[in-house]
């Protein structure tokens, strides 16, 4: 039997302001509130509100036949705690479902997998909590900002802990392979991968409003009959895209969302079921292990990562950006650390990208990718002069390291100690209920030894008398 992976992306950068090399130095906020607030509400309006509401309505409806998977960054999380409270309100009503599974990324949305294991994980690890206190639940499966994935990254992502991974069904990686399976990493079998199908995903993200393309209008029954096709061999379709596809990138009026109502009616007629990334995982085994040397991404024709750092504008500003991430994990300024999560986010090296893919770029301010390039780098130098006024540049490596391996250290012994109160506070609330069964039995004792105490007060006068004749 068949089965489909839906899966949406939810993330919005923190939109940087205009800032000139003269502000360096003495403006330490590099943001524009104005233009945050107006895109996030825009969106909101637009896309995550009616589109929640239809997941919700979906889910609902179909009495827990329909499952999808969400994703949520936690930039994108905190504007929209700030501008647009009402749509984490329906995170919590599609969570209430039971046909939600929350997904962890990394907390900045950023490039950290291709440049710091450490920065890394404490991005993940920030991003893991912030889910658990949200929807009180820990995310078992991952998908890296942009679907980035490597060998190396797989390998992280499974020390980690998590199960599964979500990833692109790249076919400069599959070859004649199908995505259609479930596969796992190479260099650890344990995390089971769900590769994307492209084209079904960019069908619904890229091509549904396009009255120029050969298969339009698309309709969900020609959909799913697309599905129903694929040798009955392959079983799990996943289709990934972003959540602003509907009502973005294809408007409300094209209908998108009653394609997506009837999604679930048309695949119960010819037998095709909905999961999560996590039911995949448990119900399917892996077929075969996906070897991917070099990191792949679900973005442009390439599928790599040439539009973060395909020029040498962006590996400039990413060496330079990293150059400090020893600095920033030992840093414990509120204010430096929230700045660093904003400084990772992948759409500022997106900026720079010189790459001619034919598809129009919003880079916001920026009229080209150099001016966005000049603006990050000064932000960025300002950034740098407040992380080194904390850990001078005269602070080698090998103190760092070792202030770094003394923190590692201390961090695991807390862990150990607190795995060792647990035992304790376990132990003893199993003699908390000894102790209060006992206890009325000296209550009941305590009146014996009052009368054994009044015993030899009532012979003391004998005992003078004795001590008469003695004399």
């Amino acid at each position: 039997m068949k089965t489909i992976c839906l899966y949406f992306e939810i993330h919005q950068i923190i939109h940087l302001k205009r800032y000139r090399c003269f502000d360096i130095g003495r403006d330490h906020y590099y943001y524009d509130d104005y233009e945050n607030e107006r895109s996030i509400t825009d969106i909101a309006e637009r896309s995550y509100i009616p589109s929640l509401n239809t997941l919700i309505d979906m889910a609902k409806s179909n009495n827990g036949a329909f499952k999808v998977a969400v994703s949520l960054s936690g930039v994108g999380l905190e504007q929209l705690e700030i501008y647009a409270p009402q749509v984490i309100e329906l995170l919590h009503q599609l969570n209430d479902t039971g046909c939600c599974e929350f997904l962890c990324e990394p907390y900045s949305h950023g490039l950290s997998a291709l440049a710091n294991e450490e920065c890394f994980r404490e991005d993940v690890e920030r991003m893991r909590v912030k889910i658990k206190q949200m929807f009180g639940k820990t995310p078992k499966v991952f998908r890296n900002s942009s679907l980035i994935y490597s060998n190396e990254i797989g390998a992280m992502v499974a020390d980690m802990g998590f199960k599964g991974m979500l990833t692109e069904g790249a076919k400069h990686v599959l070859g004649w392979k199908s995505p259609h399976y479930l596969y796992h990493c190479a260099y650890n079998q344990n995390l089971k991968l769900l590769l994307r199908d492209f084209k079904l995903s960019d069908d619904i993200s890229l091509r549904f409003s396009n009255s120029e393309w050969p298969e339009y209008p698309l309709f969900a029954d020609k959909y799913i009959g697309w599905i129903a096709d694929f040798p009955e061999e392959e079983q799990v379709i996943n289709i990934f895209m972003e959540l602003s596809a509907l009502g973005i990138s294809q408007p409300l009026s094209s209908n998108i969302l009653e394609f997506l109502k009837a999604l679930p009616a048309c695949a119960k007629e010819k037998g095709i079921t909905f999961s999560t990334p996590s039911e995949v995982i448990s119900k399917l085994k892996s077929v075969d292990q996906v070897d991917v040397p070099y990191p792949m991404s679900w973005v442009d024709e390439e599928r790599d990562i040439s539009c973060w750092l395909g020029n040498v504008m962006q590996r400039e500003a990413f060496d330079k950006l990293y150059s400090v991430a020893e600095r920033v994990h030992l840093c414990t300024d509120r204010r430096i650390k929230q700045d660093w999560s904003y400084m990772q986010a992948s759409n500022n090296f997106r900026f720079m990208t010189t790459k001619e893919t034919g598809i129009w770029l919003n880079r916001g301010i920026y009229d080209g990718p150099f001016d966005a390039f000049t603006n990050y780098m000064n932000i960025l130098g300002d950034f740098i002069s407040r992380v080194n006024s904390l850990y001078p540049v005269d602070m080698d490596n090998e103190e760092l390291n070792s202030l770094l391996t003394t923190i590692k250290n201390q961090g695991e012994e807390i862990v150990v100690l607190n795995k060792e109160v647990e035992k304790l506070q376990g132990k003893l609330a199993k003699l908390q209920p000894k102790e209060e069964k006992k206890a009325p039995a000296k209550k009941a004792a305590a009146p014996k030894k009052e009368t054994a105490e009044k015993k030899p007060a009532a012979k003391k006068p004998a005992a003078k008398k004795t001590t008469k004749k003695a004399e």
